[in-house]
């Protein structure tokens, strides 16, 4: 007698079939097709996850950038600035500050500022 284990493979393609659903057409009814859809789109959401992180980083750049130049600085040099004066702010918090509270932010750029001078005079120090 040839066993099947039915009740195992009917479980098996109704969570593959669960998992399509909202799907269009074939792909929300029929086993074979739903099976590639989902898996194309769990391979999409692992891959995505990583790459909004990616999108958020580029983001937060933008809007510090927008921030800074009207402040008389450019991205690259508030970094660096803030990197010398031994700032920990990550560029979430910056762009944070940079939308909502403009004052502080300010208060971060002369920090930043003071932090290109100090560096600068280090490297004349180190030179001579």
């Amino acid at each position: 007698m040839r066993v099947t284990n039915a009740p195992a493979s009917r479980k098996r393609r109704k969570r593959m079939l669960k998992l399509a659903k909202g799907y269009r057409l074939k792909r929300s009814k029929l086993y074979r097709y739903a099976s590639d859809a989902v898996d194309h789109g769990l391979k999409y959401a692992y891959r995505d996850r990583r790459r909004k992180k990616r999108e958020y980083r580029y983001l937060w750049q933008a809007r510090i950038n927008a921030a800074a130049r009207p402040a008389g600085i450019t991205y690259s040099r508030l970094i660096e600035g803030l990197k010398a004066a031994n700032c920990t702010l990550d560029r979430k918090a910056l762009a944070d500050l940079a939308a909502t509270d403009h004052d502080a932010f300010l208060e971060l750029v002369k920090t930043a500022q003071q932090g290109l001078v100090t560096k600068a005079a280090a490297l004349k120090a180190v030179a001579a």
